[in-house]
This record gives structure tokens, C-alpha cells and sequence, in this order.
């Protein structure tokens, strides 16, 4: 009797549909790995920067999914709003003077 209970468990389970709640889940996820992967990958800095803009508001939206807003408002704030912004200053001010020296060697 147990038996076909449990082969009636696995049959409704393979028949389940997915819900939009786990496809939000699956196309966030994705785009944190795909962003992780460009982050490491670009040749660019100032493109691996936005990238990690992009996981960073990723990953605070899989925060809202688990229903931690607080959290996720944290993570805008501080990762993505100050540490990525200071980050891309950094870079626009370095790479500018790079070029200005280039140009007086010249």
C-alpha cells in the first residue's frame, strides 16, 4: 500500500508546473552568474565595475524574494550605490590621468 503512495507522490510531482515565483527565482539567479562570470572575464575595468553593479542588484533582489527588505535595501545602498560608484570614480579618475601622461610622452 505504501508502495503506491509513494509512486502517486512521484507522479504528481513530475507533473507539477512551474510557478512564477520559481522562474523569477531561476532568471534572477541566472543573472547574477552570468554577471559574476563578466565580472572576472571583461578586459574593460570600468565594464567589470557596472557588472558587479548589475550582480549586486541581483542579489538584493533575491533578498526581496526571501522577504528580506531591510536587507535588501542595505545592499542597494551600501554595495551597489556607494562601493560600485566609488569604485567607477576611481577608475574614470585614474584612467584619466594614464591617458594624460601618454599624450605629454608623446
Amino acid at each position: 500500500m505504501e508502495s503506491t503512495d509513494l509512486q502517486g507522490e512521484k507522479a504528481k510531482r513530475r507533473k507539477r508546473k512551474m510557478n512564477p515565483e520559481l522562474a523569477i527565482f531561476f532568471a534572477v539567479s541566472f543573472v547574477i552568474l552570468a554577471s559574476a562570470v563578466l565580472v572576472i572575464s571583461s578586459k574593460e575595468i570600468f565594464h567589470s565595475a557596472l557588472y558587479l553593479a548589475v550582480m549586486l542588484l541581483s542579489i538584493a533582489g533575491l533578498f526581496v524574494m526571501l522577504g528580506a527588505e531591510f536587507i535588501a535595501m542595505v545592499q542597494i545602498l551600501v554595495y551597489a550605490g556607494a562601493v560600485v560608484i566609488l569604485m567607477i570614480f576611481a577608475i574614470m579618475l585614474t584612467k584619466k590621468e594614464k591617458v594624460e601622461e601618454g599624450a605629454k610622452s608623446e
